[in-house]
């Protein structure tokens, strides 16, 4: 079974979705996120903070080239890690990559009062947001093989990402 991996800037869905669409495919989920702070043994925030962001994205990078080995997953890949044409190949090697689509003023109204983004923990954070996300959608775009609407329920969103992968 292919693995299917979420992409998309931050606030876009890719780890409710992902755990639905995992229950729904029979696939295991995994956070790349998730599994880099397991790994490192601390968030994402202090591995930036402590460590930089050149070491976060090496980090990002060998769980690529890892996950990219893999079937019968179900990723959800951090903001950046598709930004990355080596980290999009690797994970597009053995399975289907899903742009979840959603309009910046959503992505803005749901990212409202989270802390927990370290590119967005500046003062003028929609600038910064708006630039990032300016920059980010080509490199999202290129790097999947379906793109779908996420502006809508994590549900209705799953069901279109198994529709768009032809399950």
């Amino acid at each position: 079974m292919r693995s299917i991996t979420l992409c998309g800037f931050m606030g876009c869905g890719k780890t409710t979705v992902g755990k639905i669409l995992a229950a729904r495919t029979g696939r295991e989920f995994l956070d790349m996120d998730e599994a880099i702070e397991k790994q490192a043994g601390m968030t994402v925030s202090a591995i930036f903070a402590r460590f930089g962001e050149a070491d976060f994205r090496r980090r990002e990078r060998e769980l690529c080239a890892a996950l990219g080995s893999r079937d019968g997953l179900v990723i959800a890949a951090g903001g950046g890690a598709l930004t990355f044409p080596e980290n999009a190949a690797a994970l597009a090697e053995k399975g289907a990559v899903v742009l979840l689509d959603v309009p910046l003023p959503v992505l803005l109204h749901r990212l409202e009062g989270d802390t927990t983004r370290p590119l967005l923990a500046r003062p003028d954070k929609e600038e910064a947001a708006r630039e990032l996300y300016g920059r980010r959608l080509p490199l999202y775009r290129a790097a999947a093989t379906h793109v779908v609407d996420a502006d809508a329920s994590p549900e209705a969103v799953a069901q279109a990402v198994i529709r768009a992968v032809g399950e």
